[in-house]
């Protein structure tokens, strides 16, 4: 059984920072890219932030410059550092990860998300 495990929300005031954590658990012959969404009250979800296999990344514009994006092959984690916190960053934050169970088997999951709170 797969699992994407999320770590690291809270409440933190604007200006401050936060370091997610994502961790693929369970047996999986490979991760391809991962990746952090989120989703703020009444709205979408979207793309924070990306990372492939190769670790090339993209960011959506609104936290270029802010958020950085990085990932621990070794330990099947990848993380995204914060910072420069706005209150425009509130919402839930959700890991990403297309990987293969097998080699000719690929599935695409979601963690089941966790908060980030930024207060002014």
């Amino acid at each position: 059984q797969v699992q994407l495990v999320e770590s690291g929300g809270g409440l933190v005031q604007a200006g401050g920072f936060l370091r997610l954590s994502c961790e693929v658990s369970g047996s999986i012959f490979s991760i391809n890219a991962m990746g952090w969404y989120r989703q703020a009250p009444g709205k979408q979800r979207e793309l924070v932030a990306a990372i492939t296999s190769g670790g090339s990344t993209n960011y959506a514009d609104s936290v270029k410059g802010r958020f950085s994006i990085s990932r621990d092959n070794a330990k099947n984690t990848v993380y995204l550092q914060m910072n420069s916190l706005k209150p425009e960053d509130t919402g839930v934050y959700y890991c990403n990860a297309d990987l293969h169970v097998t080699r000719w088997t690929a599935y695409n999951y979601w963690g089941q998300g966790t908060q980030v709170t930024v207060s002014s």
